[in-house]
């Protein structure tokens, strides 16, 4: 295992140690883990949510409904 030294901002550093001790794994290791997941995930970052009417449950007309919709789903104003 190589040693590497980074510069992080305080507030960043507390919250590594605070996900770590959730964790229960040290904080070397849960930035170990969290980098390798990193660079072994795409290159590009994927969507979370495709559409907002759930698989298989949208219509090709949900477009021109896309106000009332977002009331439906609590995002609308």
């Amino acid at each position: 295992m190589k040693k590497t030294s980074v510069y992080l901002e305080e507030a960043l550093d507390e919250a590594l140690a605070l996900r770590a001790a959730e964790e229960g794994v040290t904080k070397a290791e849960f930035i170990r883990r969290t980098l390798t997941g990193a660079v072994r995930g795409s290159s590009r970052p994927r969507p979370s949510i495709i559409g907002i009417a759930g698989p298989g449950k949208g219509s090709p007309d949900d477009s021109s409904r896309v106000d009332e919709l977002l009331t439906e789903t609590g995002f609308g104003a």
